[in-house]
């Protein structure tokens, strides 16, 4: 298991990747460094990053600001209180429901716990996670990454990653995603803050934070 990167080495890393990938060290040149994106190891976070699935951050941060205002505090004990009627006029999707209470009964059953993550492999902590429905290798990536700060995670699966890949690198709209997987097999082991650098490039451009 690769240590997990720090506000210390952070930006080191990224030189290194940039000193090795043009396209990196143009990112770093016109946009500076991008923000060492880190969330806390809660069910708050998981919660967060369900409702984040498929649209857009603003969407899915309105959503777990409603689902705040209804609770105050977003656990699985609270989560099962509320009925389905009540999870909708918090804007949270009848699927995106099921998953979150199916993640509820998991953390309060002992399925799954949390703070001992941080002891266990990428891979141990993906074999538990993906049993539960609604949480896919997107999900379980981001959780890896700004969660638990691992370095070498590439989630191809992310629409604004992938654009940004595209026309940093000027790449084909008909690029397969193994063509993709390939141009990051480069980045390792750091492949998490490749993908950082390339959200930061995305956001910039955008002007969306």
């Amino acid at each position: 298991m690769n240590a997990p990167f720090t506000t210390e080495n952070f930006r080191i890393i990224c030189d290194e990747l940039a000193n090795n990938d043009s396209h990196l060290k143009e990112i770093l040149d016109i946009h500076g460094y991008p923000p060492m994106w880190t969330r806390n190891n809660s069910f708050e976070t998981l919660v967060h990053i369900i409702l984040e699935q498929q649209v857009s951050l603003a969407s899915a941060l309105a959503t777990l600001n409603k689902l705040k205002e209804k609770l105050g505090n977003i656990s699985p004990e609270n989560i099962l209180v509320l009925t389905d009627e009540e999870m909708k006029a918090c804007f949270v999707s009848r699927q995106k429901s099921s998953y979150i209470r199916g993640l509820a009964h998991a953390l309060i059953n002992g399925d799954i716990k949390l703070n001992e993550f941080e002891k266990m492999t990428d891979e141990e902590i993906r074999m538990q996670l993906i049993k539960l429905k609604g949480i896919g290798n997107w999900t379980i990536d981001v959780y890896l990454m700004f969660v638990l700060q691992r370095t070498d995670l590439f989630p191809v699966g992310d629409l604004a990653l992938v654009n940004a890949l595209k026309r940093l690198k000027k790449l084909e709209s008909s690029i397969t995603k193994e063509e993709i997987i390939a141009i990051g097999e480069s980045w390792k082991p750091y492949r998490t803050v490749a993908s950082m650098m390339l959200w930061h490039y995305y956001l910039s451009r955008t002007g969306k934070k």
